[in-house]
This record gives structure tokens, sequence and C-alpha cells, in this order.
């Protein structure tokens, strides 16, 4: 089972500050890192700066489609208005079937806003206490959604990169 967690964290810089972090404790077998993305957003700007973090991916790695179809319902759809309610309805549905459900997308929205940053990760196993005490010290907030093995499935089936 895997889970999508968003690490939010209260300044534009906060996420890459924590990469270089996650990359040790993956190296070390800490954490399986299956896929990553960072979300920065400037204080005063519209709309914030995303990138997948192809460094960090491993095989069967979700790719651009997911994470551009999940960051533009979580950041891009709610500035275009209501005329794409109903697309963006549908969109929410199609994700809801991924496991990825409206309250993880609403919590999103709320907290990731100008002048914070995000780093969204699909995780696999985790030695929890470890991470979090290579963690100490940094101002994080932690969102997350668990995926079951089929909803993972079904993820992978429709977003994972082909090889």
């Amino acid at each position: 089972m895997a889970s999508l967690v968003a690490l939010k964290f209260d300044r534009p810089d906060g996420a890459e500050r924590v990469l270089g972090t996650l990359q040790q404790l993956q190296a070390q077998q800490l954490i399986q890192v299956e896929d990553a993305a960072v979300v920065s957003w400037e204080a005063g700007k519209k709309k914030p700066k995303t990138r997948q973090l192809a460094s960090m991916t491993g095989a069967g790695a979700l790719g651009g489609a997911f994470w551009g179809m999940l960051f533009g319902l979580l950041f891009f759809i709610p500035f275009l208005g209501m005329a794409i309610g109903a697309g963006m309805g549908a969109l929410m549905g199609h994700f809801t079937d991924f496991g990825i459900d409206d309250t993880f997308i609403k919590q999103v929205q709320a907290k990731v806003t100008p002048g914070t940053s995000a780093l969204f990760l699909m995780v696999g196993q985790v030695t929890t206490d470890r991470v979090l005490e290579a963690l100490k010290g940094e101002q994080i907030e932690v969102l997350q959604t668990n995926l079951t093995a089929e909803q993972e499935a079904k993820l992978r089936a429709a977003f994972a990169e082909n090889e």
C-alpha cells in the first residue's frame, strides 16, 4: 500500500530545503520514494511553480500526466472560474477512484497558498521514527491520503510512464 503525502512548508523554499535530507534517507533505505513533485508559491504570485523530481523517482513512476492533472485540479482550475465547474467535478471524481479523496484535495487547496511550498511524495515503506528524527526542527505540516493496493494499481495503470 502506498501513500500520497503532501509536506507543507510555511516558506516558498521549504520543500526545496528538505529534498537533500530525503535523498539521504532514501539512500539509507529509510524511506521509499516512488515519485515526487514540488510546489513552490512565492508571495504575491497568482499561481505556484510546479515540477516533478525525476531524480528521486523510481521504476513505475507516475510521471508528468499524473502530476499535471493533480496540480491542475489543486492550483490552476480554481482560477478558471465556474465555467468549467462540471469538468472539475468530473476530474475530482476521477481522482477519488484512485483514493485521492475530496478531503485531501480541499485540505491542500486551503493550506498550500502564496508564501508556502509543498513536497508531494508517493511513498511506499517508511521507517517513520528515523525519518521524523531526520526532519526534526523543520516546520512541516503533513497532509496524507492512503491508497489501497487496488487503488495504487489503478493509478499506476492509468498514469505510469512507459519504460
